[in-house]
């Protein structure tokens, strides 16, 4: 018998029920807000404080959060087990960053260690600075160094306490030029390469935050589609954006990139053009920069190498020691009682007229306490950056789309009080375990998120640690951590407050720290007698016709 028509359509029926049915069914998205029609979850992405907006997402919808934006999907983690589980034991999947077309090709930074999206050549730059200062022992070479220039902070310091915040910025720039590119910055006053870093870091914080300019929040910036061809077509449409006139209403974004380029330009080729000035001369001291260039193969490749991996510890360095130097000092005031019984343990381990150095550090548990205790009350990258996942994925029964955008709240974790006890308040003995504290087991190991997850870690938290440490144990020697006074005499009590941004670090406070006595005095003014100040470098570097060379 002969097949009708509807035999046919019947027949097609039945194959297509059959095929749904043997379909896997797609799994769902973790929970978030309600999108609005269009452009989904917009007016839910948090710019400025993110941290505070995100960890209230936790309560509401669970430790994984979901935004859709337009075409793009924005997670949060809100919980470390988590970020654990998806960036360090899945990092293979989870280590790409987004497209950033404002903060990364608009405004330059795309070459940078921290948003580098070229896989070899992120293993390259990562494999250049762990030579230097990727292990505890790799930096202990610095540690002579690290000493000097942090007890000239404390000089400044006890010279101009009301200048606190802008004296680490100094010192702990500094430090990094130093082993960057071997560069002795102005030891009174300001300094070029310590302002460029300050500007460039500042800005970097404002243009790396996902959804903060519009033309990153736009669908076609992450598109993704089932379809190569309309990807395509999508991403391309993205990348146009940015070249709309100046003078459309909404383009002052444009302006705004042109002027954070300048900026970048200059942070980038300046200290490379000093470098490879003195080496001409042959009077370039030690740093990355001129070992690498010692074995250049003279290839430009190379040297963009050098000089986006140098700026990248230079400024990846410096703003992690200075926020978190920054933050140990806001405690420090806050907290008179841990100021004294940290005081107490130097003035019993250390006897003698002089002031701690690294080879105290195994007698001085209580210091190394209040540095970790230091992390983890405020990160000064509290959202982390930005992970992409670069193919679908399966966790917790949700789906996780390629693209997505994941942001680990650093701060959400640091403050759970399923990990620590009173979060909120300033105890550094629940980094130290034993009979000594109580016999109470320390809390979760702050550096398991402070510096970032997987390929992604921060390759400089040696150095930070470091640095956070023996600015701790000197200060902590010295000074009588007092406040500021107002005209009339009283106290000018700090706020706990942040800067918002990527990159954060207490709001301006002012100190009246002071020395303890006539013989911290003397301490803190003998670095003067033991290590003055050589000449130093802003005059050469003035010198430098860095632009013609930029071109070259």
């Amino acid at each position: 018998m002969p097949l009708t028509y509807l035999d046919i359509c019947l027949g097609a029926l039945a194959a297509y029920f059959l095929r749904k049915l043997a379909e896997k069914p797609r799994r769902a998205l973790p929970p978030g807000p309600r999108p609005y029609p269009i452009i989904g979850n917009l007016l839910d992405v948090a710019v400025g404080r993110a941290w505070l907006k995100y960890l209230l997402f936790k309560e509401k919808y669970g430790p994984i959060t979901c935004l859709k934006v337009f075409g793009m999907n924005i997670m949060i983690l809100n919980s470390l087990d988590d970020a654990i589980e998806l960036f360090d034991k899945r990092s293979a999947i989870y280590s790409d960053r987004p497209r950033l077309v404002f903060g990364g090709e608009m405004c330059g930074w795309s070459n940078t260690l921290a948003l580098l999206r070229d896989v070899e050549e992120h293993r390259l730059h990562r494999k250049n600075i762990h030579r230097v200062i990727g292990t505890r022992a790799a930096t202990s070479k610095f540690h002579s160094l690290m000493e000097v220039e942090m007890r000239r902070l404390v000089l400044r310091i006890m010279k101009r306490p009301d200048l606190l915040q802008q004296h680490v910025q100094t010192s702990a720039t500094a430090l990094i030029l130093r082993i960057s590119h071997g560069y002795s910055i102005e030891p009174e006053g300001s300094d070029p390469l310590v302002d460029i870093a300050e500007k460039g870091v500042s800005q970097i914080s404002m243009a790396a935050q996902p959804g903060a300019f519009l033309v990153d929040a736009l669908p076609v910036c992450e598109y993704k589609s089932t379809t190569e061809i309309e990807e395509t077509i999508m991403s391309n449409i993205c990348s146009t954006v940015q070249y709309v006139p100046d003078w459309m209403p909404g383009a002052g974004f444009k302006r705004t990139a042109k002027y954070f380029k300048e900026t970048v330009t200059e942070l980038v080729e300046r200290p490379f053009a000093f470098v490879k000035h003195q080496m001409l001369y042959g009077c370039a001291g030690s740093s990355y920069t001129r070992e690498l260039l010692e074995v250049s193969d003279g290839t430009p490749e190379f040297e963009h190498m050098v000089k986006w991996s140098a700026s990248s510890l230079y400024t990846g360095g410096a703003e992690t020691s200075v926020g978190t130097i920054q933050t140990f000092f806001l405690a420090m005031l806050l907290n008179p009682e841990v100021v004294k019984k940290a005081q107490q343990e130097i003035d019993t381990a250390i006897i003698s007229d002089r002031l701690p150095t690294f080879e105290d550090r195994g007698k001085l548990p209580y210091i190394n306490a209040i540095c970790q205790e230091t992390k983890r009350w405020h990160s000064i990258s509290p959202m982390g950056l930005p992970h992409v996942s670069t193919q679908d994925d399966i966790y917790r029964g949700y789906l996780i789309p390629k693209g997505s955008i994941i942001l680990p709240n650093i701060y959400g974790f640091a403050q759970d009080p399923q990990r620590y006890k009173r979060p909120s308040e300033f105890i550094p003995e629940r980094f130290i375990g034993g009979d000594r504290y109580g016999g109470k087991p320390a809390e979760t190991d702050v550096d398991e998120f402070t510096f970032g997850f997987g390929r992604r870690i921060c390759p400089g938290n040696h150095l930070a640690d470091a640095t956070l440490f023996i600015v701790a144990a000197i200060s902590l020697a010295v000074f009588d951590f007092k406040y500021a006074k107002d005209p009339d005499g009283q106290d000018i009590i700090p706020k706990f407050e942040f800067v918002p941004g990527t990159l954060t670090h207490p709001v301006q406070f002012k100190s009246g720290c002071a020395p303890r006595s006539e013989k911290a005095a003397r301490l803190i003014l003998s670095v003067q007698e033991e290590h003055p100040w050589t000449s130093s470098d802003p005059q050469v570097l003035s010198s430098i016709d860095w632009k013609n060379l930029a071109t070259e």
